[in-house]
């Protein structure tokens, strides 16, 4: 037998990364409640953030399905270019800004899924060591990106004591980033944040602009929107546009797009990010410095995917098909969101306004504790910092009573400690 394979050595695995977890504790507890499932038990899991129907089957577009077989093989099978098809990049814009003067102003880029295009972002308007700024309630994975490429989040008190956006916080949070810093990149994920489901109203995003044009004349700002779950907003959600175009004088705006939930398409990795800029100079060095990016990291994006996307945007016909399609899976969704609103109600329970999107978030003095109150009934949810968070997408539209009504004494129980 060989003597060098039983010869210790010293990992080469760097210090820091030696103690990462090994899996998102969302995926792990879904996992937990599928086995519990399977074993015969009656479980509600509402964790994980893909469209369900009431069956338990994920929700999927027939018409994008038709699009991905209708793909010419050898076209998908070749290289895609590195910024992504130009006229993907283009149907993106356009799906995205619609007439708006911001489409004729705008590059962009292909990035697998939206969490590419977060990536892309954090790196490219950021310094080793620098942080962004998110509100008190945030998609997890953003401090996961910012950990793995040498930055940080810092984030703002996202509710006032009305329930409200936070606006004092947030300004203050952007100030102290300026100062600190000399720049910032703020992400917003709205219309539908995730974990709570909140759309800022017309007020607050105008308050909020306001704040960004204070800042922005005291240092470079990138302004990011995540949209993600932009697509099953309330009627008016779509706002946000008119609003960044008055924080492009000011500020970089960014936009991260994604077929993942508007296409139910979670696997493809379709994604892009989009950045406006009034000069053609810099447009141009946005657009080749996220080029650099994407080929020192993925280096290109699923072909066929983007080629499926492109055809539903631009074609007509498909485009009313997939509209229609995802009109009903929207449907489906605010029903349940009516359902939750008036069951909560029976209980007095506190969480933010929610009027559409895939999840909701109950405040809770001890979020472990009543996830784990409801856990042992078997209704699985994901605890975060002083609320947990309710994936409606995923809960079939006749056990958000039963949820409720255990989440209730899950936030009794952590009340009563």
């Amino acid at each position: 037998m060989s003597t060098i394979l039983s010869t210790p050595f010293h990992t080469a695995l760097l210090p820091g990364l030696q103690d990462r977890p090994g899996d998102d504790p969302i995926f792990t507890l879904n996992a937990e409640a599928q086995r519990r499932a399977q074993a015969g038990e009656e479980i509600t899991n509402a964790t994980l953030g893909a469209l369900m129907d009431d069956e338990g089957k994920l929700c999927v577009l027939p018409s994008v399905a038709e699009a991905i077989a209708g793909v010419d093989k050898a076209r998908a099978s070749a290289y895609a270019p590195i910024s992504g098809p130009p006229a993907f990049l283009e149907a993106v814009i356009r799906d995205t800004f619609g007439d708006s003067e911001l489409g004729r102003i705008s590059t962009a880029v292909a990035t697998p899924g939206g969490t590419g295009a977060i990536f892309t972002a954090t790196t490219s308007f950021l310094e080793p060591g620098q942080a962004m700024l998110v509100p008190s309630f945030f998609w997890g994975p953003y401090k996961t990106i910012a950990n793995h490429t040498r930055r940080a989040v810092e984030t703002f008190r996202m509710f006032d004591d009305a329930g409200r956006f936070d606006l004092a916080s947030f300004e203050e949070g952007l100030a102290a980033l300026v100062a600190r810093q000399g720049r910032a990149l703020v992400v917003f994920n709205f219309p539908c944040n995730n974990p709570t489901g909140y759309s800022l109203d017309e007020a607050e995003w105008e308050a909020v602009t306001d704040i960004v044009a204070r800042q922005g004349k005291r240092a470079p700002i990138a302004f990011l929107i995540d949209l993600a779950y932009a697509r099953f907003g309330a009627p008016g959600s779509e706002a946000w546009i008119g609003h960044m175009e008055r924080i492009n004088r000011v500020a970089q705006v960014l936009v991260a797009w994604s077929a993942s939930k508007a296409f139910a398409q979670y696997g493809a990795r379709v994604g892009a990010l989009i950045a406006v800029h009034t000069e053609d100079d810099h447009r141009r060095r946005l657009a080749n410095a996220f080029s650099f990016a994407c080929r020192g990291s993925w280096s290109n994006c699923n072909h066929l995917g983007m080629l499926a996307i492109t055809q539903l945007l631009t074609d007509s016909s498909l485009a009313k098909r997939v509209t229609a399609e995802r009109d009903e899976l929207r449907a489906l969704l605010d029903r349940r969101v009516e359902r939750f609103n008036a069951e909560a109600q029976k209980y007095d329970l506190s969480y933010p306004r929610y009027e559409g999107g895939f999840f909701v978030s109950v405040f809770t003095p001890d979020a472990a504790k009543t996830a784990q109150v409801m856990r042992e009934r078997g209704v699985f949810v994901v605890p975060a910092t002083g609320a947990v968070r309710i994936a409606i997408c995923s809960t079939p539209t006749d056990h958000i009573a039963k949820l409720v009504e255990v989440l209730a004494a899950g936030v009794r129980a952590a009340e009563a400690e």
